[in-house]
């Protein structure tokens, strides 16, 4: 199945070179470009694309007021976004994923991790640059001071509770030898491409782990998987 997509940046430069990444995947079309917000959502909730991959800093309506409106948690019928910036900031992350975003990635990704995201996305799953995964693993693990206000902190505690600590949910099915060796290499930040060469495997392997262990473990995405690992850690010490 074509995944449809629809590009929002002010830039016309950086929609070209998203649209020449995307369409160059055999299963994604770009189907529209939108230079600011309020022109994605009526392109978007006209043509209703698979996914918009929108940026955040744009004139008038920006990504994030565009992500809640498609995509928010009062939306009828939202539709998946995966939210892309030059800026690797904690506050961004933060507002993106309580807008309702399905994916936050730096413009830098790469293209098999642009079409990854928007793959995950179409999918109903959620793909976190790895760095940025590894700050809120960080946050969640008590990195800030206790009772700390940082937005790391704060896009951590969005994470369903439950996910670590005494009363983190045990595995629907126990957990296979390589599923640790993923979930492990996860937790430390690694993309599927960087997992696939540390283990030695294909990266449609990893994906098939990734998805098991997801399904297993009752995680939404990366983030939930590392902080799961992390709990699981803190529980066998006990």
């Amino acid at each position: 199945m074509t995944v449809r997509v629809l590009i929002a940046d002010d830039q016309e430069l950086v929609r070209a070179g998203l649209r020449v990444l995307l369409d160059a995947q055999p299963d994604i079309e770009v189907i529209a470009e939108a230079a600011d917000g309020a022109e994605a959502i009526a392109l978007a909730q006209r043509l209703r694309p698979d996914v918009c991959l929108l940026d955040i800093r744009m004139p008038g309506t920006d990504g994030l007021e565009a992500t809640r409106a498609l995509a928010g948690p009062d939306v009828a019928e939202p539709i998946p976004v995966v939210v892309i910036t030059t800026f690797d900031l904690d506050e961004y992350v933060y507002a993106a994923l309580r807008a309702g975003a399905r994916g936050f990635l730096l413009k830098d990704a790469g293209p098999a991790m642009l079409a990854e995201a928007v793959h995950a996305a179409a999918r109903g799953d959620a793909l976190i640059a790895p760095n940025v995964t590894v700050r809120l693993l960080e946050a969640f693990a008590g990195a800030e001071p206790a009772g700390g206000t940082g937005s790391a902190a704060s896009a951590a505690s969005s994470v369903r509770p439950g996910m670590a600590g005494a009363g983190v949910p045990r595995p629907v099915e126990p957990l296979t030898a390589r599923e640790r060796d993923v979930l492990a290499a996860v937790t430390r930040g690694l993309g599927n491409t960087e997992i696939a060469g540390e283990l030695h495997i294909s990266l449609s392997t990893v994906k098939t782990h990734i998805a098991s262990l997801m399904t297993k473990l009752g995680a939404r995405n990366r983030v939930e998987l590392a902080i799961w690992a992390l709990g699981e850690g803190r529980r066998r010490r006990d």
